[in-house]
């Protein structure tokens, strides 16, 4: 803060509200405050995955069809509905701009704090809904796709960087766990929010309107809410600030207990060969995410509801509708593993290392992907399902342990923005994936090949990108001294401590549970709770 000179006396401002030196924690602070507030940033933003459940009622609400319509008629036009394909970029631009927002500005987040990240996410997602809402009431596409897709993307970037750095320095023992803890939260925001979106759309509906711009408001004020409680809620430890009883343990090969300055980061081969293990680990697992629901149907037909002998095409439209119903089981399924395995893999990389928990992804995957079409031609439905869903969740352990494993290599103080500009990788993927597992789809069905082996080709390519992925990550090595900071460039980087520690400062950091805790956790655990039985009752039907 500079001090300003009034009438001959020294006089320095007070730091803003948003201000990093406000979020330096003080002895007192409990660290096990900070992971609720990070998913209940994430909780919201994870809608984005769930954004398909306003597919089909925004498809229908002029009430007249334009089949030679293109894209850019479709973006202006106020007398056609909107078809399901120009609504899904929507999820493209999610993706893209989630990817490029992070690169962009994950250096500014490190120098300004969580907080201020938090604020400015908060205040572009909500605002996102606000002008997609604006977008439906004027039936303007591009306002959609300017409001959630750019605006509420920017957002998705902020929102997803913003806990990293923070959570990986307050548990330094347990990076892994730390960013599982948060991450677990994207994954899990659909499971919430596709759930209220349907009751909120229920409760909006009239004759004239099928409640989605209603919705997006509303949903827009409740995550503004939740977003903004969180970003308050971070606090970063002070300089040097360590566990009760911890001590850092010796730099392992793959761990260093250096650090490696952003503007040098993306220069080194590490960065680049953990962003390709990540793009292929994703790539691999959003391309069976985007077709989850039609793979089952297509492969197993009448299997699904016991008989064996329909194929998918000819099922009449009542039977079509009850393996629907069973897919919708299947994806809910896939949520959940998806959820699980962001917390499960995370936590077991702080045992056997990041890089063995890739070389787990990459091994057991390729084994999964290349048997998965002799599992669904063997009839062998339950198999099938609980090969995706330990493929799932290894797509959701990539995402989660990637934090860590950045900061084991180029240390903790910039490993947020370093993120950032890891997840174009993420952005990368999301184009990949989809892309490549559809248009080989759509080729196998021009060819004539019966819908119960047109994955077939795909699920064989999906495991060759993993041993392009196994690769890299044999490649990944610790760094050469040349690229770290001299301890003198770490001090200068790292914020004071606002309060002097008091005696007895280590007892006082011995985690305890107060009001303050229970509640925090409450706030994200009963929505949490809510969204997962909410899926569990859709998964029943796939056992039923």
């Amino acid at each position: 803060m500079t001090a300003i000179d009034v009438g001959g006396e020294a006089y320095s401002p007070q730091p803003g509200l948003l201000d990093r030196s406000r979020t330096i924690a003080d002895a007192r602070f409990n660290r096990w405050l900070v992971p609720p507030a990070a998913l209940a940033i994430h909780l919201c933003i994870g809608m984005a995955y769930g954004f398909s459940v306003f597919w089909l009622p925004l498809s229908k609400t002029v009430g007249r069809a334009c089949p030679g319509m293109s894209l850019a008629q479709a973006l202006v036009t106020t007398t056609c509905d909107w078809r399901i394909s120009d609504l899904g970029w929507m999820f493209t631009l999610f993706f893209v701009v989630l990817g490029a927002s992070a690169a962009l500005w994950g250096g500014w987040l490190e120098r300004v704090g969580p907080r201020r990240a938090g604020v400015v996410a908060a205040l572009c997602w909500c605002g996102g809904f606000i002008i997609s809402a604006a977008g439906i009431i004027e039936h303007q596409l591009w306002l959609m796709w300017l409001g959630s897709g750019l605006i509420g993307g920017i957002g998705l970037g902020l929102g997803n960087i913003s806990p990293v750095s923070t959570l990986i320095k307050w548990c330094p023992a347990r990076r892994g766990m730390a960013t599982g803890m948060a991450i677990l939260g994207f994954g899990g925001g659909a499971m919430i929010g596709a759930p209220l979106a349907n009751l909120l759309m229920q409760s909006f509906r009239t004759a004239n309107s099928p409640g989605v711009w209603q919705t997006f408001l509303a949903m827009a004020a409740i995550y503004f809410v939740f977003m903004m409680g969180g970003a308050f809620g971070y606090r970063v430890p002070p300089a040097g600030w360590r566990p009760s009883g911890w001590t850092p343990r010796q730099a392992a090969p793959m761990i260093s207990n250096r650090q490696v300055h952003l503007r040098d980061a993306h220069k080194t081969k590490q960065f680049w060969l953990i962003w390709a293990v990540l793009c292929l680990n994703v790539s691999a697992g959003i391309g069976v995410l985007g077709i989850a629901s039609p793979m089952l149907q297509e492969i197993f037909g009448g299997r699904l509801i016991g008989k064996p002998g329909i194929p998918f095409t000819a099922l009449d439209p009542g039977q079509l509708s009850a393996i629907a119903a069973i897919a919708a089981g299947f994806t809910g399924l896939l949520s959940l593993f998806n959820i699980g395995g962001r917390f499960f893999w995370a936590s077991l990389s702080d045992r056997i290392g990041r890089k063995t928990t890739y070389y787990a992804f990459f091994v057991i995957g390729i084994v999964l992907y290349a048997s998965a079409p002799a599992v669904a031609h063997a009839g062998s439905v339950a198999l099938f399902v609980l090969f995706f869903a330990i493929i799932i969740s290894m797509y959701g352990g990539g995402f989660s342990t990637v934090p860590a494993y950045l900061a084991d290599i180029f240390g903790t103080q910039f490993v947020g923005a370093i993120h950032g500009r890891l997840l174009t990788a993420w952005s990368t993927a999301g184009i990949i994936g989809p892309v490549v597992v559809n248009y080989i789809r759509e080729a196998e069905i021009a060819a004539g090949v019966q819908r119960a082996y047109v994955y077939d080709v795909t699920l064989y390519i999906l495991a060759s990108f993993l041993i392009v992925g196994f690769a890299c990550n044999w490649a990944v090595k610790p760094l050469a001294s040349k690229w770290f900071m001299s301890e003198a460039e770490v001090a200068a980087l790292q914020p004071a401590t606002i309060e002097p520690e008091p005696p007895g400062a280590a007892v006082a950091r011995i985690p305890t549970l107060d009001a303050k805790i229970i509640l925090a956790w409450l706030a994200v655990g009963v929505p949490l709770a809510w969204g997962v039985w909410v899926t569990l009752q859709s998964a029943f039907v796939l056992f039923g």
